[in-house]
């Protein structure tokens, strides 16, 4: 690009030149004024032609160095984005191990994905089956009957599992008569001492159930009928103490508090009574009824189990107090015997003593001076006995004989009764 105008000034510069060796050689020849002109509209034109290619020539400088600041500004762009490269190098790196850790989780939550799918299945149809057994058991307890056996059943595990045994601690469904009526509580403790505590296992369940099934964060309508149906349930328990209280379960037994338990074999049902009408347990206090949860009453079972454990320490302890003092009167006795042994050995030993002495000092020498005799035929003289019987030190022994002895003192300076 640098060689063009140079160029362009060489053809102005030689058009120029033949233009004017053209005038010069049409005067020296004579030419017309016409031809001067034409030679003059030439010259212009050629000048017309020198500016276009100046203008031409200074575009093209222009467009040069345009194209050459391009190129320096690519070749600065390229070296700053070839350290911009380099430096980002590690950062590529790490971006491809990134890249293959982000894979490797994907994968995972793939996996995991699918054993939380599986998983929210299974808690789908275990909630399912759930709700159908509760509903099951719901339905079934509306029903009187199988409300009241479930109750008995709750309150005998309930009592068993506190210790105590069926038809010896307690007896279910026993008869009684109260007030002139037969009454048949569900339970009768029985407690130390011979006596007894009525319990009652029934309880009204309908409302609370249909309260149940509302939940707790319903607003509007749904919480007004919650509401109503809890305040249902509370009434209900009330009136069910008024029945038991009616009963008076306690007239028909031996030594019994003049009260009777009412289980409840569910603490929410008793906590939604109270929470509605908190006036309703003084109120069965009033009526001589105490209301039991699980796990109030097993207090009170556990309690029972351990008076009766009492009770039956206290028997063994006072068997064995009697066995002890029997057997000492007779180790006494037995002392007074071994005591008379030991008097007649010593007598015994006494006499045979006296019979040897006269034997050896009296017999003997008379017999010796029998003429005639055998010597080996004379008696031999007998054997004294020294040992001496052993005496009883034992303290009990002796005291037992101390007492046996001041007993036969007294009675020997007793005069006999006057018959």
């Amino acid at each position: 690009m640098d060689f063009v105008l140079p160029l362009v000034l060489g053809i102005v510069i030689g058009v120029v030149l033949g233009v004017v060796i053209g005038l010069q050689l049409g005067r020296r020849s004579g030419v017309t004024a016409v031809a001067h002109d034409a030679l003059r509209e030439q010259l212009t034109a050629a000048e017309v032609r020198v500016a276009q290619a100046e203008a031409r020539a200074i575009a093209l400088d222009e467009q040069l160095a345009l194209a050459r600041q391009r190129d320096a500004d690519r070749e600065s762009r390229e070296r700053q984005e070839g350290r911009v490269l380099e430096a980002l190098a590690p950062v590529a790196s790490t971006l491809r191990a990134m890249q293959v850790k982000v894979d490797e989780l994907e994968q995972q939550r793939s996996r995991q994905h699918g054993e939380l799918s599986q998983q929210l299945r299974t808690a789908t149809e275990a909630e399912e089956r759930l709700r159908a057994t509760a509903e099951s058991l719901a339905s079934a307890l509306r029903n009187n009957a199988t409300r009241g056996v479930w109750g008995e059943t709750q309150l005998r595990t309930l009592v068993e599992s506190a210790g105590l045994l069926n038809r010896v601690d307690f007896f279910l469904q026993e008869s009684i008569d109260a007030d002139g009526a037969a009454r048949r509580p569900d339970m009768v403790l029985r407690l130390p001492g011979g006596k007894s505590i009525a319990v009652d296992a029934k309880v009204p369940y309908n409302s609370y159930i249909e309260a149940s099934a509302i939940p707790a964060t319903a607003t509007g309508e749904e919480e007004a009928r919650r509401g109503s149906l809890l305040a249902d349930h509370a009434r209900r328990v009330k009136a069910h103490v008024d029945q038991l209280a009616a009963k008076n379960y306690f007239t028909g037994l031996d030594s019994s508090p003049e009260f009777t338990i009412a289980f409840i074999p569910n603490e929410p049902l008793l906590a939604a009574a109270l929470e509605k009408d908190p006036a309703l347990l003084e109120y069965a206090f009033s009526k001589r009824i105490a209301l039991a949860s699980p796990v109030s009453f097993w207090a009170v079972l556990k309690t029972i189990a351990f008076t009766w454990q009492q009770e039956v320490l206290t028997d063994e302890a006072k068997m064995l107090f009697d066995l002890s003092k029997e057997l000492y009167a007779r180790v006494a006795k037995l002392a007074e015997h071994a005591d008379a042994l030991g008097g007649a050995i010593e007598r015994s030993v006494k006499a045979y003593n006296q019979f040897a002495s006269s034997l050896e000092t009296r017999v003997l020498v008379t017999a010796r001076r029998l003429d005639g005799l055998d010597e080996s035929k004379v008696i031999p003289a007998p054997r004294s006995i020294d040992e001496q019987p052993r005496q009883l030190t034992a303290a009990e022994l002796t005291e037992a004989l101390a007492d046996a002895d001041s007993v036969d003192s007294v009675a020997l300076d007793t005069p006999p009764a006057p018959e």
